[in-house]
């Protein structure tokens, strides 16, 4: 992009803060590009001064760049062994718990919220546990309230919950209509979802695991600090923080606050 088109860009994202108070402006450069330029194209811009004229005035063009811009991809147990590590090495530990509570930070349209929700039921957790699950894109909160899958997708989910360690039938958690499954509600209970952005607002108080995976890769360094601060000050002495596979603590402010409980999987816990 030339220098008038990241101009354009900048005051896009300035507009956006002023206007709807969501705030990219500590989102990776690059990856903000990216999707913008997507953006562009389905929603028949020519530029992205013509974009910003758009989305200031009218609101639901708005929503719809939002979805270019959070980008909602997940999958139930993504990486596998990430979960096992979590079954063999978290859980043990969160035993020693009397209640347990649990933040999932930027939680899509809720894959990982199921998979905990159900990794902790088979360990026996579940009745004692608050889950936090948070985002900023608001349609994605309210699929993730549904908890309603493609089958097709399903099926993917069902391998992954078996190399995660799941013994049960993964048939057993939903019941299936119209190529879709409709999971548990039961699974949700003790789930809030709330709308939160991790370049704005604040902390949970004393949570025993955060889980934020694959939504600090987005952020600049400065953004993925005041996330790290935050989760530091969410979680309890010895809470655990796990990230996604290509997310670190490595060279941030705060690596020296966290020591890494399965550093292969992404698995840390405050010190």
């Amino acid at each position: 992009m030339d220098r008038s088109t990241d101009i354009e860009l900048r005051l896009l994202i300035e507009a956006i803060y002023l206007k709807y108070s969501y705030d990219f402006r500590d989102y990776s450069g690059a990856s903000i590009k990216r999707r913008v330029h997507h953006a562009l194209l389905q929603l028949d811009c020519a530029t992205i001064s013509a974009l910003q004229e758009r989305v200031l005035h009218d609101p639901a063009a708005f929503m719809q760049l939002l979805q270019y811009l959070t980008i909602p991809v997940s999958e139930m147990f993504r990486d596998p062994g990430h979960f096992l590590a979590i079954r063999q090495e978290v859980v043990p530990l969160l035993k020693t718990y009397p209640s347990i509570k649990i933040w999932i930070a930027g939680c899509s349209t809720g894959e990982e919220v199921y998979s905990m929700a159900i990794l902790l039921r088979e360990e026996g957790l579940l009745e004692r546990t608050i889950i936090y699950a948070t985002d900023i894109n608001p349609h994605s909160l309210e699929k993730a309230k549904q908890g309603i899958f493609t089958l097709d997708n399903v099926r993917t989910y069902a391998d992954n919950y078996r190399a995660s360690g799941g013994e049960r039938d993964f048939a057993e958690y939903y019941n299936s209509a119209y190529g879709y499954a409709i999971f548990d509600k039961t699974l949700r209970e003790n789930v809030t979802f709330a709308d939160h952005s991790l370049a704005t607002d604040s902390v949970f108080s004393e949570t025993q695991l955060i889980s934020c995976r694959n939504v600090l890769i987005y952020f600049n360094k400065k953004l993925q600090d005041r996330a790290f601060g935050l989760f530091h000050e969410s979680l309890c002495h010895r809470g655990f923080l796990v990230l996604g596979s290509k997310e670190t603590l490595d060279f941030s402010a705060y690596g020296k606050r966290f020591e890494a409980l399965v550093k292969q999987e992404r698995i840390y816990r405050k010190s």
